[in-house]
């Protein structure tokens, strides 16, 4: 929706989105539409100092806040400013200071170092419960866990901090003074009772941490009054400016897609990527596969993640066909897309990173199966991107074996840009999919929470009208046969190379991994 199309003298709502590589702000007007101009984008540097360490200077994420707000609020032409609203990413953790310091890294939900912790604990007699009443698997990823590594392997450190906080609560705290963290992102630290929507006690004991150590549990939907003066000067907005807690990115995807209504799942493909359908209550996979976020106390988003989104084809990028250039989204998927369908016979478990979905394990690694002197590039870069199509299937597999009904996928994420990869999704997954027009889907969401804050909009169920359809793809029954056949045997060499993945980690310090 162009600015020149609305009413130029209304107030507009700024809406960031806090995600793991990059901050982006997005303009609303008071009826729920994304302005085209003006917007934002800042980056800054995932650091793995060590290997599976995945860490970011705090500082920088907040540096980053503060100017894609200043470069939103600068190209409004003197509109006022309704309010800010947010969305971060899930499961980080910051230590701080009585004084909001940080005297830890920002590790974030790529962190594996507590792999030991959580396999302790999932094999234990508490891993079940906590992954039931928390909704949160117990995974290298959760808060918790690390706060278990945290007191095993630093417990001078541990006992010098007094706040433990995710990356959004860090950025509230230094713009507004306020130390809260709103029900969604909480429910993803696995210390959230979902029930009762407060600190689980049992948690607690097993994390090690105390109630008052922890923020001050809020709806997403809170209003804080105001900014602090230093902040408002580093924002150049009014320090009566209201600002809107928000939620975290998943369930607010699931808004900006349109995603609000049971049956109707949103697939995002970033750095790593979900699967993840809007409920009315909370529901608990007996599997263990899944997670269950709330996002207000009638709306809970269940689904699941994978680690391994864009990530891969920046990999296949960088290692196969570096001479395409940083980011050569278009040429990858030229290049594989001269492969056939089901690359030939070859397979790609794309666990760069470990895996989430429906696994949940850090343990396993990367691989290429089914090699032989036929296959040439081409076919390794595709079976690299169908690899990370055939392992969101298995999550959409899990979510429907646990009765959850899917007839609608909207899908988001920078892979959308990609025609050869829009269809790839719909054929692996063996249903249409579509494409919403131009929504940066997190900050979307953020901003229609922000505006129901406000009062603008009655309610974030406007999402469903907003949100217009670009393209739908449909899966090609060729091509979404060959899937079918292969996602069993995809799925069941996980399985297999258990031993293997094992043996790697033993050795890892002998290979230097």
């Amino acid at each position: 929706m162009d600015a020149g199309s609305t009413d130029l003298m209304s107030p507009v709502l700024v809406a960031v989105d806090i995600g793991t590589t990059a901050t982006k702000a997005i303009v609303m007007d008071r009826r729920g539409r994304q302005l085209s101009s003006p917007s934002a984008s800042a980056t800054y540097p995932l650091r793995v100092p060590e290997p599976g360490h995945a860490v970011q200077d705090p500082a920088e994420v907040l540096a980053a806040v503060a100017t894609v707000v200043r470069e939103v609020v600068s190209g409004l032409g003197g509109r006022r400013v309704a309010g800010l609203s947010f969305s971060s990413a899930m499961h980080g953790l910051i230590g701080l200071t009585a004084d909001g310091v940080p005297l830890t890294p920002l590790l974030t939900w790529a962190d594996t170092r507590a792999t030991d912790q959580a396999d302790r604990l999932r094999a234990g007699a508490s891993g079940e419960g906590l992954h039931r009443r928390t909704g949160t698997p117990v995974h290298p990823m959760s808060p918790l866990v690390k706060l278990v590594w945290f007191h095993e392997f630093r417990p001078a450190l541990c006992a010098r901090v007094h706040r433990w906080a995710g990356i959004k609560e860090y950025v509230l705290l230094h713009l507004t003074g306020a130390f809260v963290s709103d029900h969604s992102v909480a429910s993803a630290t696995g210390l959230l009772d979902s029930a009762t929507l407060t600190w689980d006690t049992e948690a607690l004991d097993v994390a090690g941490v105390r109630p008052e150590q922890l923020p001050e549990l809020v709806p997403v939907t809170r209003v804080i009054p105001g900014l602090l003066p230093e902040a408002a000067e580093r924002l150049r907005l009014p320090a009566a400016t209201p600002v809107v807690v928000g939620g975290s990115d998943g369930p607010l995807a699931n808004l900006g897609v349109g995603a609000v209504r049971p049956g109707v799942a949103a697939c995002s493909i970033g750095t790593s990527g979900a699967l993840r359908v809007t409920l009315d209550r909370p529901v608990t996979d007996p599997s263990g596969g899944l997670f269950c976020y709330s996002l207000t106390r009638d709306r809970w988003v269940v689904g699941g993640a994978v680690n391994n989104g864009g990530v891969v084809l920046q990999w296949a990028g960088d290692a196969l066909a570096p001479e395409l250039g940083s980011g050569a989204v278009a040429e990858l998927a030229a290049l594989a897309e001269r492969a056939p369908a089901g690359s030939g016979g070859l397979l790609m478990l794309p666990y760069l990173l470990g895996e989430r979905a429906p696994h949940w394990s850090a343990l396993p690694r990367g691989a290429y199966v089914g090699l032989t002197r036929a296959h040439r590039r081409k076919h390794l870069v595709r079976a690299a991107l169908e690899g990370v199509c055939l392992q969101l299937a298995l999550v959409l597999g899990t979510m429907r074996a646990a009765g959850i009904e899917i007839d609608e996928i909207r899908a988001t994420g920078g892979f959308t840009r990609s025609p050869f990869w829009r269809q790839l999704l719909s054929d692996v997954l063996g249903t249409p999919v579509s494409f919403p027009t131009g929504h940066e889907g997190s900050g979307f969401g953020a901003g229609l929470v922000g505006l129901q804050a406000l009062g603008m909009i009655p309610s974030v169920e406007v999402a469903s009208d907003l949100v217009a359809i670009e393209s739908v793809a449909v899966p090609d029954p060729d091509a979404a046969a060959v899937y079918a056949a292969l996602l069993p045997v995809f799925s069941d060499l996980y399985d297999a190379l258990v031993p293997t993945y094992t043996e790697l980690r033993r050795l890892a310090p002998l290979l230097g991994t």
